[in-house]
């Protein structure tokens, strides 16, 4: 029984850091949280998405997730990889190390989570007040979705309104990322 209970001890403390690899990087509690559902596309030019913070004037604040293949150069590849990042984030003027801390592999399919801990690319914390949580995604080729979610840090816990516009021909990738839901936790 007892090596039961220590086994259970050890599977929940290694699924708890695997969980915790699927969410944005923070440096302290989290502030907005994005959840949505992600089905990955077979083929060539889709499966790029990014999240990230602006505030209300739209001005970039921190990347919290970017796919690697996008962030890595496959923006000058294919310049219809999740664009509008590309040009609010400024990443033709990031440093490897910049690319490295925001930039993941695509994922698989299922549910994924990303936290925003309430401060700026250099770690800085920002003011309370007005920002908009963006995810934008990449279905196929030129078919993109975007996803806004204008909020108010430091008012407390609550659930954010979601509007979403796509352009070009979505067609059957339409359901690549869905369910998106955002709250604030302070």
């Amino acid at each position: 029984m007892k090596r039961i209970f220590l086994f259970a001890i050890f599977l929940t403390m290694i699924l708890a850091c695997t969980a915790s690899q699927q969410t944005g990087s923070q440096t302290g509690p989290a502030a907005v949280e994005l959840s949505f559902s992600f089905i990955r596309k077979s083929g060539s030019a889709s499966n790029q998405y990014a999240v990230w913070i602006e505030n209300a004037q739209g001005q970039h604040i921190k990347t919290v997730y970017a796919t690697r293949w996008t962030a890595n150069g496959g923006y000058s590849r294919r310049p219809t990889s999740i664009p509008i990042w590309v040009r609010q984030s400024g990443l033709s003027n990031m440093s490897r190390e910049q690319v490295d801390a925001v930039s993941g592999a695509t994922p698989r399919t299922g549910n994924l989570t990303y936290s925003w801990d309430g401060t700026d690319s250099r770690g800085t914390p920002v003011p309370a007040g007005d920002y908009v949580l963006i995810l934008e995604g990449t279905l196929r080729w030129e078919n993109q979705v975007l996803y806004r979610a204008p909020f108010r840090l430091g008012q407390g816990p609550s659930s954010v309104n979601v509007s979403v516009d796509y352009t070009g021909d979505p067609g059957s990738d339409r359901d690549m990322i869905g369910n998106v839901t955002v709250r604030t936790l302070r």
